[in-house]
């Protein structure tokens, strides 16, 4: 039955409803801020279009792609890879509730500009590659009908930093796009591309800590506004510690500035790698009357402090601490720098794993992700932006610098992980290549200087509770001009036994700064050695990128700096196999000194460093896995030995082939070699040993503990003196002027290191062994074609009669190249000439004049077979120059018929 409602009901009733809607409107849900990215649905073009900021633009015929994007994988194939500007655009269809709201637009990095329009409008440009920008973006939408957002990307600017360095500058917008909603009433969104609330900790012991909480409120409403600003602290466990609230008037269009200060916290958990306690900050913005809240925000603080002493090295919390570091970019071949946000936590969980308690973000800010798994896992980090090389004269320059230090700063100013910020990497490296005179470097130093002066005002003026660095290479200029004495702490990028010098000259170097310059603070900021997989020795040299040689390099390195006391710590270049589209070398476009590949599997040298580093988890690792295609030269039927290295924590190591015990060694440097007899074609090797120290920092306890490790290893055998029995299904193939074993990506094939001629077996004859690290070309084995033997006589197998192919490797290396500064040859160039020689076989012409820089070019790779009938018991190749020199890159023996 229908009941009749009468005037003073309906008034209750309308009253009711009227308020449930305001309630409604202004509940959390609808009222506060909205969040989400715009990565799909985007469509892009290389190159120039001017028109393509006009919203009636017809992009049809462009390219779908979906964020994060770059446009330089041609970077890993050419050096001179694609520099310039890219387009992208989308279409914006803002929800229904977003319509009263301000909308803000922010692009967490777009290199190295970025200009932004909206429905055909300039809404601004931002200058700096590896930083974030937020714009206020709500005056030139429209409601209820789809938006064109365009954004021209510029990768060659010149005022921008970097201008120079030795990794790829990669273009394109590669992290996230956001949009966010928020009432009228909200914090300021648009401080230098951070969320515009700053929180410190003035205060922190261990018996009791504060916590500082600053930022600023916008009231965008045309109304005077009563808010209440409330900040609310949780601790590491999640349960709810203080409650800071604050009454507020705003005016309208008015942006006020709060500074608040939670009362003392006693005793505190404290932060650190190893208990990387975090306390919660919320930090909430509600309406007065309502209680409705308009915006949120949350950030994670921690309770530490530490200091850099020139004698006595770091300290944190109060107590010496070795800051374990490692270098990191940010790109992953094929690729490029468009990761996910799972890619880059990844990264930083295989550096923990590691053992790794220090990062040195290099040489750019990088992904959020990153520094919110430095706060969450425990990792130290020392944050950078790209001046690198050489400060240019160039108008606009400096301004940007300064720019992306305030954005750097702000955006990550709450990550308790920072200790320092820094500016400058190796900036006399390309000064003093480029400036020969006097007169013209002296006007380079004193911009240099300059700029250095103003950054280091700029970044005290943001940050008081850090300190500021730059990183050197290795000369002593930066002391003579008066660059170190800038910045509070020094790092020093130093490769002694690898560009230069031999492994001793590291800690000569750093004992003369320190009886120099005795109460500067430092850190070996770069330090490491190039590595390629298909490269091995048994007796590993500088830059001749063997496996053998890296591990060789860093167990001479890590000990020094674990056990110098000035030394704070260091920072191994780098995490990962890099591009750097300016090298050659034996992996061109990559800088190869990662401890773990581009595909990010670790090489055998990262379980060294986990080895040295965890003390809370046993570590035995056979280091094969680098190299478990292996060869030797066999004598008879007797094993072939060869070495395999263990790395451990363990004090002794016993190791097994087949089951066959090789006995007992004690782990010195977290190493143990062992001299294996290989005779098996699948070998397979097992190491135990029993773990005696008791875990700091670990759940378990595994003293006394047995732990093991196993390899299953491919081995075959090359007989030291060639029959008709054991040619029959063999190709022997040498590399030629190289002491390295090198295996083909390609065909799998090993090539033999190379050897003197003994009779009844094989080598060559005379000659001076000589090698290039540029990029070789018309070939994926390079580093093949990069040794050869100079000035050769000849080279011999005694082998039997038979039909036999003959392959002759050549490359002409014997002219000038072009070369950066990075790619520091220890051999020099090469002079130009041209080289022709003629090749006999048991005095039979084989070419008369073979000239292969004619053939194929300089640096090209050229392959020659041939079939030949042995009537001898041998074959004898002779060489002889017609003009030049006679040279060979390598040859491979295969019996044709027996």
């Amino acid at each position: 039955m229908k009941k009749d409602i009468n005037a003073s009901q309906q008034k209750v009733f309308q009253w009711v409803v009227a308020t449930a809607l305001s309630l409604f409107i202004l509940s959390p849900l609808h009222a506060q801020r909205e969040t989400r990215t715009i990565n799909d649905s985007w469509k892009f073009l290389k190159g120039e279009c001017t028109a393509a900021s006009d919203s009636a633009f017809n992009d049809k015929e462009w390219s779908d792609i979906h964020l994060p994007h770059t446009w330089n994988t041609d970077s890993y194939t050419e050096k001179d890879y694609y520099r310039g500007t890219g387009w992208y655009r989308r279409q914006i269809t803002l929800p229904q509730n977003w319509k009263e709201k301000q909308i803000f637009l922010r692009l967490d990095a777009a290199s190295k500009a970025a200009t932004i329009y909206i429905n055909g409008k300039n809404i601004g440009e931002h200058t700096g590659g590896y930083t974030a920008c937020t714009f206020n973006i709500t005056s030139f939408l429209t409601p209820n009908k789809p938006n064109t957002l365009a954004i021209r990307v510029d990768n060659a600017r010149m005022d921008i930093p970097p201008i120079s360095g030795d990794f790829t500058f990669f273009g394109g917008i590669y992290r996230d796009v956001w949009l966010t909603a928020v009432p009228a009433q909200h914090f300021n969104l648009t401080n230098h591309g951070s969320d515009g609330i700053f929180i410190s900790t003035p205060q922190v012991s261990e018996e009791q800590a504060t916590i500082s909480i600053r930022g600023e409120i916008k009231n965008d409403a045309p109304v005077k506004t009563a808010l209440e600003l409330i900040h609310s602290i949780y601790k590491p466990d999640g349960t709810l510690l203080q409650t800071l609230k604050k009454p507020l008037q705003l005016k309208p269009g008015e942006t006020y500035a709060f500074h608040n200060e939670t009362s003392p916290i006693l005793h505190p958990q404290l932060w650190t790698p190893e208990t990387p306690n975090l306390y919660r900050v919320e930090t909430t913005l509600r309406d007065k009357k309502t209680k409705a809240v308009l915006d949120q925000s949350n950030h994670h603080t921690g309770f530490r402090w530490f200091r850099f002493d020139g004698k006595s090295g770091f300290f944190l919390n109060g107590k010496p601490y070795k800051l374990h570091g490692i270098c990191r970019h940010q790109d992953q071949k094929p690729i490029g720098v468009a990761l996910t946000d799972e890619m880059h936590r990844r990264d930083m969980k295989l550096m923990k794993e590691m053992g790794a308690n220090f990062i040195r973000i290099s040489h750019y800010p990088q992904d959020d992700a990153i520094l919110e798994m430095c706060d969450k896992l425990g990792m130290l980090a020392w944050e950078e932006i790209p001046i690198i090389d050489i400060v240019p004269e160039t108008s606009g320059y400096g301004d940007n610098c300064e720019r992306n230090l305030r954005e750097m700063i702000r955006q990550h100013y709450n990550h308790p992980s920072i200790i320092t910020w820094g500016y400058m990497n190796e900036i006399l490296l390309v000064t003093q290549r480029t400036y020969k005179t006097e007169a013209e470097l002296k006007p380079a130093i004193e911009r240099t200087l300059a700029l250095a002066g103003r950054l280091e005002k700029v970044l005290k003026e943001e940050d008081t509770t850090r300190v500021s660095t730059m990183a050197f290479h290795g000369s002593n200029s930066y002391n003579q001009t008066g660059i170190s004495k800038v910045t509070d702490i020094v790092g020093w990028n130093l490769y002694q036994g690898w560009y230069g010098g031999d492994l001793t000259g590291f800690e000569k170097f750093l004992e003369e700064q320190h009886r120099d310059y005795p109460t500067h603070p430092m850190i070996v900021s770069e330090y490491g050695a190039g590595s390629d997989k298909r490269l091995h020795s048994l007796t590993p040299r500088a830059f001749d990128f063997s496996i053998e040689y890296q591990q060789k390099y860093l167990e001479h390195y890590l000990p020094v700096i674990e056990e110098t006391p000035y030394i704070c710590g260091g920072t191994h270049w780098n995490f990962i196999d890099f591009g750097s589209a300016l090298r050659d070398e034996s992996m061109p476009r990559i800088n190869n000194k990662g401890l773990v590949y581009a595909d990010r599997t670790p090489k055998d040298v990262y379980y060294y460093y986990q080895a040295a580093w965890r003390k809370d988890i046993p570590v035995l690792h056979i280091a094969s896995r680098d190299w478990t295609y292996r060869t030797g030269i066999q004598k008879g039927n007797a094993p072939v030995l060869l070495p395999v290295k263990i790395y451990s924590n363990l004090p002794e190591v016993e190791l097994f082939i087949d089951g066959k015990s090789l006995g007992k060694k004690r782990v010195e440097n977290y190493t143990v070699t062992f001299e294996v007899p290989f005779s098996s074609k699948e070998p397979f090797l097992f190491a135990q040993g029993d773990y005696q120290m008791k875990a700091f920092c670990a759940q378990e306890n595994f003293q006394g503990t047995s732990v093991q490790d196993g390899l299953g290893v491919h081995f075959t055998p090359i007989p030291a003196q060639l029959d008709a029995r054991n040619l029959k299904d063999m190709e022997l193939a040498i590399n030629v002027g190289s002491k390295c074993f090198f295996t083909s990506d390609e065909s799998g094939l090993t090539w033999l290191p190379d050897q003197p001629y003994t009779a009844g077996s094989w080598g060559y004859i005379g000659g001076k062994e000589q090698d290039t690290k540029a990029e070789i070309h018309n070939t994926a084995d390079g580093p093949l074609f990069q040794t050869l033997r100079n000035d050769l006589e000849g080279y011999r197998f005694d082998v039997p009669k038979g039909v036999y192919e003959i392959e002759l490797l050549f490359t002409d290396i014997f002219r000038q190249n072009a070369t950066a500064a990075y790619l520091l040859d220890r051999n020099g160039q090469q002079e130009n000439r041209e080289n022709a020689f003629s090749i006999s076989i048991n005095g039979k012409v084989l070419e008369e004049s073979i000239s292969p820089c004619k053939e194929s070019g300089y640096f090209h790779a050229l392959r020659k077979k041939y079939y030949i009938t042995n009537e001898q018991e041998y074959i004898d190749l002779r060489f002889q120059a017609t003009s030049g020199t006679c040279f060979l890159n390598g040859i491979k023996l295969r019996k044709y018929t027996n």
